[in-house]
């Protein structure tokens, strides 16, 4: 479900029956993404080259110069970086028909729909057994294996484990406390109800706050400890907020420049002693313009940020074909097909791509001091369903016949250690679109939960 008043919400759009992978794809893709995350951690320690990555952006994204200004107040100040990190990430995917999975974005800060996907999963083992007849005639083959997916648990049991031991390492006595930072009238509440519900069964307190309350409400304890008025310490942090501008604005603080008064509790956040997913660190490491860096380097280079060279040549093919924009893009772009290339510039949660035709328009537009915060990426087209599939959306079923897939893993690691028993990875979302639709997301666009499914025979 997702909120449309403060008195009335309608359910997430899902699909009826589960897309189609091949198992060794699916493996391949459980051994890859906790390489993504460990490339991701160590990105985001390397401050040096996080200051050069994002620098260029400056001048043309005013907010990703005010999460620079924050990274820095946070390692350069008397007051260090207390912080433990817990990268909680989704790493998306798009299996292209010709060239195999190649990612499409890292997202490191508000990674959500782990709960809905699982509940996705479990829906479409309740049809399978329910309804066979009409699960299988929505389905793509008559023998279906769906895949496991367990997110909201081990997400749940990754943060809570987190939590508690941040709590042992104090002095302070009773259950870890566990903090989300939301939005104000959040309309994706109900999927991160689901992962609070989770937390709490192991054995952790949970509460929700925006920004606003927590400018009022946090204090520094005794141990580097993070304080919330009433509550006491807080053990770990999940940040489901932050990621765009609105986020800090604060209409009755004296100064309402984005991110300078309410981005203060970021930087009190990490100068103390809390698991916190994203730091500004990590933002910043698994944004597009650290991906299109990422993209261009070969595999000693990437070995730069922890992982070794045999890592890194697993992980180098699927960084997908990146470039940068400057004064001769336009040109270069009047000799491409328009229908291989998206372009992109830093923002998040959907809405922020510009497909096909609309591109060359687009690049002749922007000002050389916006060029650095766009890249254009090569244009994925993964295959589509054999079949005609069903799309439920506002009680309304839908028979689309060219339904295509995007495919979210989900990793999680505290300090780049592994936090579940599968090392790091947590779980899988699976949004599906008809392949005319260029937004896929479940919010913003046209995109679905949907499940992952194999064929008991080889092929796909």
């Amino acid at each position: 479900m997702v909120t449309t008043t403060k008195d009335s919400a309608r359910h997430c759009a899902f699909s009826f029956a589960p897309t189609l992978i091949r198992r060794e794809r699916f493996e391949l893709l459980k051994s890859i993404v906790p390489l993504m995350g460990k490339l991701i951690h160590g990105v985001s320690e390397d401050h040096e080259f996080l200051i050069e990555a994002i620098e260029p952006l400056c001048s043309g994204d005013a907010f990703f110069a005010s999460l620079l200004e924050l990274h820095q107040s946070i390692h350069n100040s008397a007051a260090p970086a207390r912080r433990l990190p817990m990268l909680l990430m989704r790493t998306d995917f798009m299996d292209d028909a010709e060239f195999g999975p190649k990612l499409i974005e890292f997202n490191g800060i508000a990674a959500g729909m782990g709960p809905f996907g699982q509940r996705a999963h479990e829906l479409h083992h309740y049809l399978q057994y329910q309804w066979p007849a009409a699960f299988q005639y929505w389905s793509e083959a008559d023998e279906l294996e769906l895949m496991p997916n367990h997110g909201v648990e081990n997400l749940a049991k990754g943060i809570a484990g987190a939590a508690t031991m941040v709590r042992s390492q104090s002095t302070e006595q009773g259950q870890p406390l566990f903090l989300m930072v939301v939005q104000p009238d959040e309309d994706n509440v109900y999927d991160q109800h689901l992962l609070e519900e989770a937390i709490q069964k192991e054995g952790v307190k949970t509460v929700r706050r925006t920004f606003r309350q927590l400018y009022d409400q946090l204090s520094s304890g005794d141990e580097d400890r993070l304080l919330l008025e009433g509550l006491g310490g807080v053990d770990a942090i999940y940040l489901r907020a932050g990621y765009q501008h609105d986020d800090y604005v604060a209409h009755d603080l004296d100064d309402v420049r984005c991110c300078s008064e309410l981005g203060k509790v970021r930087t009190l956040i990490e100068q103390h002693r809390v698991a916190v997913n994203a730091t500004v660190s990590q933002q910043l490491a698994s944004s597009k313009r650290v991906q299109m860096l990422l993209s261009a380097m070969n595999e000693e280079q990437l070995s730069r940020f922890g992982l070794t060279l045999e890592e890194a040549h697993r992980i180098k093919p699927f960084l997908g074909e990146m470039r940068p924009v400057d004064d001769q893009s336009a040109l270069w772009f009047t000799k491409q097909n328009p229908n291989d290339w998206v372009l992109k510039n830093q923002g998040e949660g959907g809405g922020h791509c510009v497909f096909g035709h609309g591109i060359l328009p687009r690049l002749n537009s922007l000002q050389p001091e916006a060029y650095s915060a766009w890249s254009l990426m090569r244009r994925l087209y993964p295959r589509h369903r054999t079949r005609e599939a069903l799309v439920v959306r506002d009680g309304e079923a839908t028979p689309v016949d060219n339904l295509i897939s995007e495919i979210g893993m989900f990793t999680l690691h505290l300090d780049g250690h592994s936090l579940t028993s599968d090392m790091g990875y947590a779980g899988y979302l699976i949004r599906s679109k008809p392949a005319t639709a260029s937004e896929g997301g479940v919010h913003s666009g046209q995109g679905a939960v949907d499940s992952l499914a194999c064929i008991n025979q080889s092929g796909r």
